[in-house]
């Protein structure tokens, strides 16, 4: 069974037709930020983007060149797999009903060359509450797929508690891990990390890495603020060495806090629709987190720079358009401006951020 609370599963349909603002943006980061000045001579530029899935695309998804451009740039690119990867799902009402998730392997591949990410650099958590909705067979064949496509993963109990890349010069670590669950934890026991607390881990998990990231599945969905319990976390792993986090499930954008050295991007929304075809347009806010990390001497693996970019997701047909909030008609770009200036204290002027922008 499910862990969800009762009060969070009766506040789910009114939360996702009308995503809540409450909450303050006071004490949270700006959009863009620079922690280092003079900036490094050197940098990695790693791309974090929210949760991939197929349910509201039946073919791969138009993209603005400016978002493909962002992509592209990054020397790698963290995202969450929100669907299992199947090409017969076998849970066939709930997957045409959307309450539970599926995605081919052909779409994955059509989806990732449309956006401009190159597999080589992408890597994927599966430690999300979807990621058994087909079942322990879809799970293992979501594995076996990532696997052909040459897409590394984190989040898979087998591999530990931090995974290791290279990104240019540095050895980063991914900690990925999900506080949620659809399914009976047994089936998640020994497959999916659940474990949020580094103190926990095996004190070599993390030896030789320059930068430790958190990749956690957390805090409620369609909230833009945070719950104290997921900043209370955050602080947690902030004091645990962590220095960078980058979070999902909200499946709305949330706002950006420093604690110390420590960056933490709370919630990225969706980089594909993972919840019905037609959604409130709050939910179709996306966000691309880019952070450039020192590759100096002196500096190494520290956090230089983090700008949060904003993009939006239209419905076109069978699929989604992936568009720059500038890019928008004048009442929809207001609309959406709007909302971001509540989430995100500073936004205008030079602290602003657009997927055109850089």
């Amino acid at each position: 069974m499910s862990n969800y609370p009762l009060s969070y599963k009766l506040s789910w349909l009114p939360r996702f037709l009308k995503p809540s603002l409450f909450g303050d943006a006071t004490g949270f980061a700006p959009i863009a930020g620079t922690l280092m000045d003079p900036l490094p001579g050197e940098t990695v530029r790693l791309a974090f983007i929210g949760d991939i899935s197929a349910v509201a695309n039946r073919s791969a998804p138009d993209c603005d060149p400016a978002i493909k451009a962002l992509l592209g740039a990054a020397d790698l690119v963290i995202g969450n797999c929100e669907s299992p990867i199947v090409d017969r799902p076998s849970a066939v009402l709930g997957t045409r009903l959307g309450t539970h998730h599926a995605m081919s392997e052909r779409f994955l591949a059509e989806a990732l060359a449309a956006v401009g990410i190159g597999r080589e650099k992408l890597v994927l958590s599966l430690a999300n509450n979807h990621v058994f909705d087909q079942g322990v067979a879809g799970f293992d064949a979501t594995v076996a797929a990532l696997r052909r496509l040459d897409i590394r993963t984190i989040g898979l109990a087998a591999n530990g508690p931090v995974e290791r890349f290279a990104a240019g010069p540095l050895a980063l670590g991914f900690a990925a891990f999900t506080l949620w669950r659809n399914a009976d934890e047994a089936l998640f026991a020994g497959r999916v990390l659940m474990e949020g607390d580094p103190a926990r881990w095996p004190r070599e998990a993390s030896a030789g890495v320059d930068l430790l990231c958190a990749v956690p599945h957390w805090d409620w969905e369609f909230r833009h603020f945070p719950r104290a319990g997921t900043q209370a976390l955050a602080r947690r792993l902030a004091g645990q060495g962590i220095g960078l986090i980058a979070g999902h499930h909200a499946h709305v954008v949330q706002p950006v806090e420093r604690i110390g050295g420590t960056v933490v991007a709370y919630g990225l929304g969706d980089f594909l629709g993972t919840a019905f075809a037609r959604q409130p347009w709050p939910g179709r806010i996306g966000g691309i987190f880019i952070v450039d990390v020192s590759a100096d001497a002196k500096t190494r693996g520290a956090v230089a720079s983090y700008r949060f970019y904003p993009f939006v997701r239209l419905r076109a047909g069978d699929h989604e358009r992936l568009l720059p909030v500038e890019a928008l008609n004048v009442p929809m770009r207001q609309k959406i401006e709007g909302r971001l200036a509540a989430i995100f204290p500073s936004r205008s002027g030079g602290e602003g951020g657009t997927a055109s922008s850089g």
